[in-house]
């Protein structure tokens, strides 16, 4: 299969991911501003899943602009990505319905952790299919975010059992870390 077939489908169930996210914010059956107020979990729950789920999909993008070949370890790596990012609609609900209660917030953690995991696994099945000395694998270099990252999920999990709100924040910073596309991927390309 070619990239861009790998590229067409991942678009495809990330956007049908985000369509599931906003389709579950549920609109109040009252016309004031008041009757916002008890969504602000819900609609904070799903922004920063959408932000979440457009940093993948603009480092998916990334990752795969430096590879050429894409074997059938790739594919499966690209599926077990996918589907960690099919369960951010339901913990993303389920968190926000719950105003952040601490298995919800902890789930969700565990739901950014594996997917930080399948994206690396997804990074390194990319890099095995290109050989020694791929442009990705000098562009990723010793991968601070990358390591950091799923520490940051882990004490976030370990938090929600503290202080759910900390683990929140976690949370978001850690998504700021990966808010700017990943300049390694572009320079290496040049």
């Amino acid at each position: 299969m070619g990239k861009g077939r790998l590229e067409a489908f991942s678009d495809g169930v990330i956007a049908i991911i985000i369509t599931i996210m906003v389709l579950e914010l549920k609109v109040p059956h009252e016309h004031s501003l008041a009757a916002l107020l008890p969504l602000v979990p819900v609609l904070l729950s799903y922004v920063l899943s959408f932000v979440y789920v457009g940093i993948y999909w603009n480092n998916h993008h990334h990752l795969l602009s430096t590879s050429h070949r894409v074997s059938g370890t790739v594919l499966w790596a690209n599926l077990h990505l996918l589907f960690w990012l099919s369960l951010f609609p339901f913990t993303t609900a389920w968190m926000g319905e719950n105003h952040f209660a601490e298995s919800p917030t902890a789930v969700y953690g565990v739901v950014l952790l594996m997917a930080a995991l399948a994206y690396w696994i997804l990074q390194q099945t990319l890099i095995a299919a290109e050989g020694s000395g791929s442009v990705l694998q000098r562009a990723i270099g010793s991968d601070w975010k990358g390591k950091l990252s799923p520490v940051l999920y882990l004490t976030g999990i370990a938090l929600t059992f503290w202080r759910p709100w900390a683990a929140q924040l976690l949370y978001a910073l850690t998504a700021l870390l990966w808010l700017v596309p990943d300049r390694r991927i572009e320079a290496a390309q040049h």
